[in-house]
């Protein structure tokens, strides 16, 4: 694709996925491939396959492979069991669908009505597989290079941090801000909507008395752990040199 084709192509983006594009620190040189990522099998469409489970299914393999990696040069005294272990609690769904939180993939997902009416988009299966999808499509725009930079950004509170409690950013919070601060990070509800057997709950999440972050769920605590999730963004973005 040349120049004038990518910078022509970039225009197409509405401003939701260019947010998203800019959340997840990638520039497409073809946004078609990020459009394809956050639209789901639930949207009506021809005989093809799905684009996003195909990008689904290269994610996932680029995932695996730079954590693997990641882990393996960073702790060099790590058994193949614990380096094993490690891994697993890093791509699983729970966790997987927190990043795609944090990331504000859930507000850029396209879905299908039927999916939109029983909340897709707080659903972890769908939001894991976004996140997997998204990171398929960086892989086919820019290589594996950038692929592994961006997942090495995302993943960066979490490979800090020697205790991993199986993917769950409220532990993780926790254990930052303690370090940090010296105290505990304070989760408010600041939203309960929708029908009881469809209940959407809204909380935000604070340090020393300022909300670092705000996150959404179908329970109380998948709002909280959304909120973690994005706070622990934040804070790492804070970190990076500008």
């Amino acid at each position: 694709m040349t120049r004038r084709n990518a910078h022509a192509a970039s225009d197409s983006l509405d401003d939701a996925l260019t947010r998203t594009a800019q959340r997840i620190g990638h520039v497409f040189h073809t946004p078609e491939l990020l459009l394809q990522a956050v639209s789901h099998s639930s949207l009506p469409r021809s005989a093809e396959p799905c684009a996003s489970e195909r990008l689904e299914f290269l994610g996932d393999a680029v995932l695996n492979l730079t954590i693997s990696e990641l882990l393996f040069d960073r702790h060099s005294d790590w058994s193949e069991g614990k380096l094993s272990l490690t891994r697993a609690s890093l791509v699983q769904t729970a966790s997987l669908a927190s990043m795609a939180q944090a990331l504000e993939l859930d507000a850029a997902l396209r879905l299908g009505r039927g999916e939109e009416k029983t909340g897709g988009r707080r659903k972890p299966s769908i939001l894991a597989a976004a996140y997997e999808s998204v990171i398929g499509a960086v892989f086919l725009d820019a290589g594996y290079r950038q692929a592994r930079a961006v997942i090495a950004r995302h993943f960066a509170s979490a490979l800090a941090t020697e205790h991993f409690a199986g993917g769950d950013p409220k532990t993780q919070l926790q254990e930052v801000v303690q370090a940090r601060h010296r105290q505990m990070p304070v989760y408010r509800v600041l939203e309960t909507r929708g029908p009881d057997h469809a209940r959407q709950f809204v909380v935000a999440v604070e340090i020393d008395g300022h909300v670092i972050a705000e996150g959404g769920g179908t329970s109380k605590r998948a709002a909280e752990q959304s909120a973690a999730a994005r706070a622990l963004w934040e804070l790492h973005a804070k970190d990076q040199p500008t």
